[in-house]
């Protein structure tokens, strides 16, 4: 008996697989909409565009696994692993900026487009994520970015 319900069961997930696939057309649409609405830059902030001093308002998130987050990670961010962002976007402000980062900026960019869909205005993804915010000066991208435009 088991072995018959679990051969049923297992023929009928398979079933159910393209369904799972098929192009959802509300789903489509919603997507074609967001992105001819969106401008290129809308969620993208590098690390030259902060001052110092305006870090301490943004609201930073490490959406790397808690291991890297433990290893290192910018000064203040909390961690949200990138998988968990959807499910825990109650703990993001609203009324501030967010910015995501991860290792490169592939992973927080997959999670920033997520949760724009889902209506949040203020998240951006740190362009180059952490590596590229530590090779342009961290804290001090913003001003380093200045000095170098007056040479």
């Amino acid at each position: 008996m088991n072995r018959t319900l679990s051969i049923l069961l297992a023929g009928v997930s398979f079933l159910a697989v393209p369904a799972w696939s098929a192009e959802n057309p509300v789903v489509v649409n919603a997507l074609s909409e967001y992105m001819d609405f969106n401008e290129y830059g809308s969620s993208l902030i590098w690390p030259e565009q902060i001052p110092k001093d305006d870090w301490n308002k943004v609201f930073i998130v490490d959406a790397r696994d808690a291991a890297q987050f433990e290893k290192e990670h910018i000064p203040g961010a909390v961690n949200i692993e990138w998988r968990q962002a959807v499910a825990r976007r109650a703990e993001l402000p609203k009324d501030r900026m967010v910015v995501m980062y991860c290792n490169s900026g592939s992973l927080s960019a997959q999670t920033v487009f997520a949760l724009r869909l889902l209506g949040h205005d203020n998240v951006k993804v740190l362009q180059d994520g952490i590596e590229g915010w530590k090779a342009k000066g961290g804290f001090d991208a913003n001003q380093r970015s200045l000095d170098k435009a007056k040479l």
